[in-house]
């Protein structure tokens, strides 16, 4: 192994030399605890320091890093006090996750320090909005991710990259080759000669490192930062290396040939550069056994502290108070002017207004920008706000969501529009496991709104139809919301942009140009969790959302007779559970209609808490209305008998008879 010290002083080697070598002695000592059974779970880094250490050494304290579970040493360089790390693997309260995530994944903004999920791939799109939030503030930062060979077979890898090469993000793309995704080899991974010939796909440089020599890996990126400042712009680097223990201690490494590990041990990137130190007399045997027995004292100490801390006590308070970040509803009044306009509208003015109140705000999304979106609500944007704060998209859902979670995390607003709600099932992952599990894993909040144009009734088919709120009224962490006229519309949507949480915001294409109403034309909030009683009546309560509302009215228009207390949910997560119940302890009949197929979905868990806290004050069982069970249909004639439209006035006439 090759090593070049060019401009580095003495003290700067001993000090890459303190830094490789504290990451290997704690693997070791865990190592020793795995055996006595004192640590659960192990994913050891033993063979990889280099790259770690080497990265986390070039860059700045505010610069942002996205580890893995096997780059140990990014958080010790970044001097993370190693009782709170041990802290965090025994699941004890002073981690950075209170017992709630294991190992590495977890993230603090006190060591700008972001970790995985288990997903992998989304972290990418994550350090590209990282990336763009520095970009927009012209500060010069770059930002470093790291990904292994395997997940570079991910989609999110492939979108992550071309974003920031369309983009001109300052991201440094980190591939740790060691050979074994677990335990698939790289001959059954991929089929090109080198992954960082990859980056030639996307107009991207790339370079190939050797993994092990830290001197190399500390030269390049140093020459990289200084670049990337200059003219920022993306970076793929590959660098070969090898894992010399299992994927985690508990898979072993049969499945890897001896000679292979042999071949890999003569490599070892903290031997190698302890002996490169020695034979130049920059380290003898006296100042390294100094600086082990320095470095083993801190790990015995601090070991020794952690195993004093109590275990974690389980408070359902807290539990469930950390699902969500802290948002108190701030409410704005409008002046008494208003314009009557539509719902499509009302959106665009919320929007646009929510863009002159918060100059940290970015919008996303496919054709939004100088096309005006795919409805024209963003039409004229660009011209007021500029294309970096209205941007076109490439089409890679899932990479957007990621990225608009690296805005929020470095101080922006996010507002991502999918062009049809059906979409997002191309960015299901990061919503569900990213934004949603975010603030509950580490108290970071994901200050996220994804756009959700959807429903039926304008014959586009199986994959522009969907009315797809359940997917994510399920999920804890996510708020759902679902106006139904443009008042509503506009104000939830200004707080949804308010709120740090991520916001489901739904907005059906049928009611964008079809609904007018008065509307404030200042700008103005309303809360979440507030359903609206459209009608009062003693007869029987109809509880609906979005669409359902508007065929609601047209029946009991048909229907004068029928005295109903109709409510309109606008917001699905949270749910206004004491209007609900109020109104069905007055009229003791209740009918629910939503637009979604009914196996599943958001009137079937209405019904239920209705059985469970109103039974007593029920005259009928609870009747649900819903489309029926297949995907939406094309044709007229089919889309009409899928939708539940037709059908809601005889179910709503046969519970009252009953």
């Amino acid at each position: 192994m090759n090593f070049e010290r060019k401009e580095l002083s003495n003290p700067q080697l001993l000090d890459l030399y303190k830094k490789i070598l504290k990451p290997r002695l704690i693997e070791e000592k865990m190592l020793i605890l795995i055996r006595q059974g004192k640590v659960s779970k192990w994913f050891s880094g033993i063979g990889q320091e280099a790259i770690s250490v080497g990265i986390t050494s070039v860059l700045d304290q505010d610069e942002y890093i996205l580890p893995m579970h096997r780059n140990l040493g990014v958080f010790t360089t970044r001097d993370i006090p190693l009782h709170r790390l041990f802290s965090q693997w025994q699941g004890k309260k002073n981690g950075f996750t209170k017992g709630r995530d294991r190992s590495f994944h977890f993230g603090t903004q006190e060591y700008k320090i972001i970790g995985m999920i288990s997903h992998l791939g989304p972290q990418l799109g994550v350090a590209d909005g990282i990336a763009l939030a520095n970009k927009l503030r012209k500060n010069g930062k770059v930002t470093a991710v790291f990904t292994g060979e395997g997940a570079t077979s991910e989609g999110d890898f492939h979108e992550a990259l071309n974003i920031a090469a369309v983009w001109e993000l300052p991201v440094l793309f980190v591939i740790e080759n060691n050979g074994y995704g677990l335990s698939t080899p790289t001959n059954e991974q991929y089929r090109c000669e080198n992954l960082a010939d990859k980056g030639v796909g996307y107009g991207m440089e790339s370079h190939i490192v050797d993994g092990n020599n830290i001197l190399e890996v500390y030269h390049l990126i140093s020459e990289l930062k200084a670049s990337m400042i200059e003219n920022p712009r993306p970076v793929l680097l590959e660098f070969k290396t090898f894992r010399m223990r299992g994927h985690e201690e508990a898979s072993g490494t049969k499945y890897v040939p001896q000679e292979l590990m042999d071949l890999w041990a003569e490599k070892d990137p903290v031997e190698n550069y302890r002996n490169y130190l020695k034979a130049t007399a920059v380290l003898n045997d006296e100042d390294d056994e100094y600086i082990r027995a320095v470095i083993k004292k801190e790990i015995d100490t601090d070991w020794a502290k952690v195993q004093e801390e109590p275990e974690i006590v389980a408070s359902l308070e807290e539990e469930l108070g950390d699902v969500y970040a802290p948002y108190e509803f701030e409410e704005f009044n409008p002046s008494s002017e208003v314009e009557n306009i539509r719902v499509i509208d009302a959106i665009s003015n919320g929007l646009r207004q929510s863009m002159e109140r918060h100059e940290n705000l970015v919008i996303m999304g496919q054709d939004i920008a100088e096309y005006g979106g795919a409805f024209k609500i963003t039409d004229g944007f660009v011209a007021q706000f500029g294309k970096e704060r209205v941007r076109n998209t490439p089409i890679c859902e899932s990479a957007v969501v990621s990225a608009a979670n690296g805005l929020s995390i470095n101080g922006f607003k996010a507002v991502m529009e999918m062009q049809f709600a059906d979409f997002v099932s191309t960015g299901f992952n990061p919503i569900v496991n990213l934004l949603a599990k975010q603030h509950y894993r580490w108290q970071e909040k994901s200050d996220v709104v994804v756009r959700m144009p959807c429903g039926g009734g304008t014959q586009a088919g199986p994959f522009h139809s969907q009315t797809n709120e359940a997917w994510f009224t399920k999920t804890p962490g996510l708020k759902v919301v679902y106006p139904a006229f443009p008042y509503d519309a506009k104000g939830l949507l200004n707080t949804a942009i308010n709120d740090p949480n991520p916001v489901l915001f739904f907005e059906h294409k049928q009611l964008y140009r079809s609904v007018y109403q008065d509307v404030p034309k200042d700008y103005y909030t309303l809360p979440f969790g507030k359903a609206s009683l459209i009608k009062e009546g003693t007869d029987v309560t109809i509880i609906s959302f979005g669409a359902g509302v508007h065929w609601a009215l047209e029946t009991l228009a048909k229907n004068p007779e029928i005295k109903a207390d109709l409510l309109d949910l606008r917001t699905l997560q949270p749910m206004d559970w004491d209007a609900i119940y109020t109104s069905v302890k007055k009229t003791n009949k209740v009918i629910i209609l939503q637009e979604d197929t009914l196996f599943g979905g958001v009137a079937s868990d209405i019904s239920a808490m209705i059985m469970e806290n109103c039974f007593e004050y029920l005259d009928a069982p609870v009747r649900r209305v819903a489309s029926i069970e297949s995907a939406i249909p094309f044709m007229k004639t089919l889309e009409d008998q899928y939708l539940p439209k037709g059908r809601f006035e005889t179910e709503l006439k046969e519970l009252l008879a009953y």
